[in-house]
């Protein structure tokens, strides 16, 4: 994360955002908070080092069975490190939750980013399927133009 907050140190936070999905919405929390820059999130992660530490030890990939990966202590650790308290600037998060998201809690999400700019969708699933119909909703709060 360090190497990452140093490279993009000297961008312009007003036109600067962050978009992040899952654990990667814990992360864009982590650098908006970090740089006070907008973030996009889509069914983020609230406590991914409480979830993922039952996945200390050798797993199995996702998407191909055959090969194996060791997830260490330390990961979790360093997730830890960069669990953010209270939202310093809650108007600069837009946050789209999937009550039907299978892998996690939307009441959970909700709880840390309802004060946010949230839309909350009745079914959907964590990867959030149809994702494209809410792009022209992120385009404006990130301050794009309309895409023609």
């Amino acid at each position: 994360m360090e190497l990452l907050l140093n490279g993009i140190a000297d961008w312009p936070r007003d036109s600067m955002a962050v978009v992040g999905s899952s654990l990667g919405g814990f992360y864009a929390t982590h650098i908006a908070e970090a740089t006070e820059c907008r973030a996009m999130l889509i069914n983020p992660a609230v406590d991914p080092a409480r979830d993922l530490g039952k996945y200390i030890g050798e797993n199995r990939q996702w998407h191909a069975p055959e090969e194996s990966f060791f997830f260490l202590p330390e990961y979790v650790d360093e997730l830890r490190t960069l669990q953010v308290g209270e939202l310093q600037h809650p108007q600069r998060y837009r946050a789209l939750l999937a009550k039907g998201d299978e892998v996690l809690d939307w009441r959970e999400m909700h709880a840390r980013y309802g004060h946010t700019q949230v839309t909350l969708l009745e079914g959907g699933d964590h990867a959030l399927t149809g994702f494209e119909e809410y792009l022209p909703d992120f385009a404006r709060f990130m301050g794009l133009p309309p895409n023609k």
